[in-house]
Order: C-alpha cells, then structure tokens, then sequence
C-alpha cells in the first residue's frame, strides 16, 4: 500500500489524533477528521492542519454517513475515553465510547471494506510488577474500568478479524506525553500547575513506574502501522524511556527551572504499580528528557491553549473519582 492514500481518523482532534493529523499531512495526505468535540477534543489542537472535519459519535450513524461519503481506505481510530480517574468516577462512559463506540467502528470498516488500525494501551496487559513485562502473546488482564474496556474491544477488533475477515490491526502504546494533552494528565498537570505556583498531587508514593513516549513519535508509528501493518496482529509500541511519577516532576523541575511542589494525595483505587512491554519492532524514539523540555516550552508558549480548561474538575480536584461530583 502507497503512502497516498485517503484515511480517516476518528477522534482526529484530540491529543494523538491531531498529532497523527500532522503526521499524514507532512506525508502528503489530507484526512478526514471525525471527532465528538468532547472536552478533550478541541478544534485549536487542529489549527494549521489541513483536513475535513466531521463533527459525529462514532456510536452513531452518522459515522457510516460520515466513512460512506468519504470513502477511506484506511481508518485509523483514536476515539476514546482515556482517563483512568475518569473510568473510576463513571465506568459507564467507557463501557458505551470504548466497546460500544468500538464495535460501530469495526461494523462500519466490515461494510465498506476498508482497513481499520485500532489504537488501544499498553494498560491491558496490567500491572506489570504483578504479571511482568508482557510481549504481543501476552494475556490481557486490565485493572481499571478504563483498560477493561479498552482490552475489550482489543477482543472484538481479533473477532472481527476472524469471523469476517476484516483488515483490522491493534496498536498499544505506552503513556504518551507532549503539546495539546488535557492537563488532567500528569505531565501538563504538572507544568501547568507549577506555573501557577500550584502544589501538584501524587498519588501515593509517586513511585510508579511508567515507559513514557512523545507524541510525534507515536503518530509516526500509528501511521506506518495503519499503512502497512499486518492485519490481526496487536502491535507492542512502548516509548522505552521508564521513569517513575517522581523522577518525570524532577524533569519537569529542571525543564522550567523552579521547583515542583509535591503533595502526596491518597492513592488511586487498583493503581498499577509499573507497565511493561517489549516491542513488537525496533525504531527511534525522543530521548525523554528532550521531550520534556518541548513539552515545557510549548505549554509555557501557549498559554491561551490550556487557560480555559483550568476549571476541569480533574484538573482542580486532588482525589477526583471521590471528590467530583
């Protein structure tokens, strides 16, 4: 398969999906875009980029109107819930976007014929402390709502691929980080909040460890999945650079030349101790502490990006799946 050809991306205007906009148009491609346009889904992230947009629930038909018209040869789906807190306070939303939202996904790629890349996490294998580091043959054994239903719909992308023989493939990568993240999720919280001369909540000993990826570097490699991947296959996509909570807010620290003010807040429920993967191939990733740094300069750069969001419940709450209500 050529690199010009017509792809969708569904959940295009959120963190991933708008780097992987990027990617494809710096490949010579104009995608189509469709995305709910949900708090974490926000049209600044797609600002300079050139696409068609579709504003649409991918749990309802108009995502098949949508894929119809347009005629995709490939679909790339990053529409998901994403927040672990999130999946704790309301597991419902991730069960109806995630495996509901998922399967409407899979029965629109079956009826057109077209090539599906589904990206899920690396958070379906679960902790890795407990079951080790885990390789595409793997078990999944999620810990959380949120990877619950993420590895269910790994499930039912396998099932379609075997029932009906849709070209249909997995990607997990690991915790992404970089420009556009909702400051709900540790790095951007983070920066945003040592900004503002904010204390920044750790849960628990901050001692979890986690393999960090930047996001350029993961839409490269969604992209070069979702063109040229085999079919049927769960593709491991870890960024290789492991560092606990605490070891990621030294960098930031360094990165912003002030100290991050650490409080540590009762830890999450089920919180997994580590993740770990082993590559399905080799390629280059972004050393981390240079991805840190970009991260840092674009949010101190880009303020009137993230202002507005300072009033999301998870970015002012310490305990939000206990305290948001």
């Amino acid at each position: 398969m050529t690199e010009t050809v017509r792809v969708a991306v569904l959940g295009g205007a959120g963190f991933i999906g708008s780097a992987v906009v990027r990617e494809l148009n710096r490949r010579g491609m104009r995608p189509l875009v469709f995305d709910l346009l949900t708090y974490a889904g926000r049209p600044e992230n797609l600002q300079g980029t050139d696409h068609e947009f579709v504003r649409g629930d991918i749990r309802g038909p108009e995502l098949h109107e949508a894929l119809s018209r347009f005629r995709p040869e490939v679909i790339i789906n990053l529409a998901a819930e994403t927040h672990v807190d999130r999946s704790i306070y309301s597991p419902q939303d991730f069960v109806t976007t995630n495996v509901i939202g998922a399967v409407n996904v899979l029965e629109a790629a079956r009826r057109l014929g077209v090539r599906l890349l589904h990206v899920s996490t690396d958070e379906v294998f679960g902790d890795a402390s407990v079951y080790g580091c885990a390789d595409e043959s793997s078990p999944l054994r999620p810990s959380s709502p949120y990877s619950a239903s993420k590895a269910s719909a790994e499930h039912f992308v396998l099932a379609y691929v075997r029932t009906y023989g849709l070209e249909a493939l997995v990607a997990r990568p690991s915790n992404n980080y970089g420009p556009r993240q909702h400051p709900e999720k540790l790095i951007p919280k983070a920066i945003i909040r040592t900004l503002l001369g904010l204390e920044v909540p750790v849960y628990g000993s901050g001692l979890q460890r986690r393999d960090w990826m930047y996001v350029e570097d993961t839409a490269r490699l969604l992209v070069d999945l979702a063109l040229k991947g085999e079919a049927g296959r769960g593709y491991n996509l870890p960024g290789g650079h492991v560092a606990t909570n605490l070891e990621i807010l030294g960098l930031i620290g360094r990165a912003l030349g002030r100290e991050v003010k650490i409080k540590h807040v009762e830890d999450r429920p089920g919180h997994d101790v580590e993740y770990c993967m082993r590559p399905s191939f080799s390629y280059w990733t972004t050393p981390l502490e240079d991805g840190i740094g970009r991260t840092v300069r674009w949010y101190i750069e880009n303020q009137e990006w993230w202002r507005p969001l300072l009033g999301n419940k998870f970015f002012v709450n310490e305990v939000p799946w206990r305290s948001v209500g």
